[in-house]
């Protein structure tokens, strides 16, 4: 049956996975509130795929931590389920060489994601809460040449989630963490990616939407395989990546 009275806070609504997020889970019966900074794009989403009555659009900016308290505060009904979605990319060699970058994907990726979810988990008068899934990246699993700025900020946010899931679980709210492999996105485009390897954002999205309770989510068998690879590998074989 549908979940048709609980309410789902998206947050960094705009990107392809969170949109897909918003198809599914309005198809399951809840209520979205879609927080994002590009208003205008997602309120064309929303109207192209007629759900003005299952959506609210919201601004949000993740890197604006004075604005989440009142942000939160704001909030027409205070959310079942949260998905912290919000992401920037840069390449390694542009983040290494110009700082701004780097402090750029720090504040969306993994600051951001700190400052509004400690707002949510700390409020102790929202017994609706129940769940709370962000969306982190292989990237962060070991340190590689290629992009460990980007990949620092996904293994704090990584090491954040699973301590707040230790943390919550004496109020039994689970938390998940989506560690995905590439997915075929505006955020990857003109990157040099293995085809074979990418996923479509509806079946990430799907991963997401049906999280169970264990921690650590990673979609599709390949990136499993990947994920348990460079997890154990030797420092030596890591080192040999690019």
């Amino acid at each position: 049956m549908p979940e048709i009275s609980k309410t789902v806070l998206v947050l960094g609504a705009n990107s392809d996975v969170a949109k897909q997020c918003i198809l599914q889970y309005t198809e399951k019966g809840f209520t979205v509130l879609a927080a994002s900074r590009d208003l205008i794009s997602l309120q064309y989403f929303i109207k192209k795929n007629h759900l003005e009555n299952r959506v609210q659009v919201i601004f949000f900016d993740a890197s604006d931590f004075s604005s989440h308290q009142k942000f939160y505060n704001d909030l027409s009904v205070k959310p079942h389920i949260v998905v912290y979605a919000a992401g920037f990319l840069r390449q390694n060699s542009e983040a290494v060489n110009n700082f701004d970058d780097a402090f750029q994907m720090m504040e969306v990726n993994y600051a951001g994601a700190v400052s509004i979810l400690n707002i949510i988990a700390n409020d102790l008068t929202n017994r609706n809460l129940e769940r709370i899934i962000g969306l982190s990246s292989l990237s962060g699993v070991r340190g590689r040449k290629s992009n460990y700025i980007y990949g620092s900020t996904k293994a704090a946010f990584t090491t954040y989630l699973s301590g707040l899931r230790q943390d919550l679980s004496s109020r039994n709210i689970v938390v998940n963490v989506i560690v995905s492999g590439y997915i075929d996105t505006k955020i990857n485009e003109g990157l040099s990616l293995n085809k074979s390897l990418m996923m479509q954002p509806d079946y990430v999205a799907q991963h997401i939407v049906n999280a169970g309770n264990s921690f650590t989510i990673v979609p599709n068998w390949k990136w499993k395989i990947i994920y348990w690879i460079l997890k154990f590998s030797p420092e030596f074989l890591v080192a040999k990546l690019p």
